[in-house]
């Protein structure tokens, strides 16, 4: 049955049955759930990857559903984490493979622990805050990694291998400046995540496999049907703060006391305790539910409205506040109802 899920891969040339064999052996990171990570870990499920860890700190809703293939109406309904939805959607597709899901930022706090054992990490953020700290903590690990981005009919990818090839850091002026431009502001079409997705799955298979990645930032626009490379290999920085001998690796930096974050697009703020811990969602429905105007518990995480704001509360503490741009309300509004 194993050799006959994989007979058509198998007979590809460049992978062959002895690439099929050390594609089991291997443990892909996937940092985000959304359109691209979901697209990426079902191409990497089903190509047999040993071991795939799926990172994401948020939960599905319903606009999500247009794109983020892994994801079911029950998921929006239910409001499952993202990271344990595709996890359970993954072990489904491939019951001969590891997958783990993990409801948890990728922060400087936990990145280097989430990826020191990967073979390959998969860029799957919307965000470049978040694609910096994979950058530092990839390099400081000596583990590659693809960048893939996506936006209305447009797609970028990017391989890096540390050592070998410029890092994100190095690029940085040479990467599209979107301006304040998301998903949640501008849209995206499916066909050009699963374009972006394609080239980073195939750098990623290339790579586990044994072969050279590419050294050439791919970009594209489906709906315009262009496609331009550009040879980035002359560009790395001796000097730069990730990937240099002397690197610091800033986005490692791990920083004190209640943190936030405003997330593009969605007036909404992320509110992150100084100390994590597993948070009892079930004290906190009993002290909230006198003053809640709704209120919803599916075991993973709490949503509650108060003041015409809607909250949403993990396990570790960490809960976004829908409704709100102001960091400095968000965090009065975590101290007030959820607690320092």
């Amino acid at each position: 049955m194993i050799r006959e899920r994989y007979s058509r891969q198998a007979l590809f040339a460049p992978i062959g049955k002895d690439g099929q064999e050390k594609l089991a052996e291997k443990h892909v990171v996937i940092v985000g759930a959304g359109a691209l990570g979901s697209a990426n870990s079902e191409m990497l499920a089903r190509a047999g990857i040993g071991k795939i860890t799926i990172i994401d700190r948020d939960y599905v809703e319903w606009s999500n559903l247009s794109r983020q293939q892994l994801f079911t109406e029950e998921d929006a309904e239910l409001s499952r984490t993202k990271a344990k939805a595709a996890a359970k959607r993954l072990q489904a597709i491939n019951s001969a493979i590891t997958v783990e899901g993990i409801v948890e930022e990728f922060g400087p706090e936990t990145a280097e622990r989430l990826v020191e054992q990967a073979d390959f990490v998969v860029d799957g953020t919307d965000n470049f805050n978040t694609r910096f700290i994979i950058n530092d903590a990839c390099a400081k690990a000596g583990v590659p990694w693809v960048y893939g981005g996506c936006l209305t009919s447009y797609g970028i990818v990017l391989p890096i291998v540390p050592g070998k090839t410029p890092c994100l850091q190095c690029l940085i002026d040479q990467l599209p400046q979107e301006e304040g431009r998301t998903c949640d502001t501008v849209g995206v079409i499916a066909p050009a995540v699963q374009i972006t997705a394609a080239y980073q799955t195939a750098e990623c298979l290339k790579y586990l496999t044994g072969y050279e990645l590419s050294q050439e930032m791919l970009n594209f626009d489906v709906w315009q049907r262009k496609h331009v490379s550009v040879n980035i290999s002359s560009l790395i920085d001796s000097h730069c703060p990730s990937c240099s001998p002397k690197a610091t690796y800033p986005y490692l930096m791990k920083q004190q006391g209640i943190q936030t974050a405003v997330l593009c697009g969605r007036d909404t703020v992320q509110v992150r305790p100084a100390q994590t811990g597993n948070l009892s969602l079930a004290s906190l429905v009993k002290q909230l539910k006198p003053l809640s105007e709704s209120m919803k518990d599916n075991g993973e995480l709490l949503i509650f409205t108060i003041e015409n704001t809607r909250f949403v509360v993990f396990k570790d503490g960490r809960t976004l506040i829908h409704g709100v741009k102001d960091v400095n309300q968000a965090k009065k509004l975590y101290q007030r109802y959820i607690g320092a």
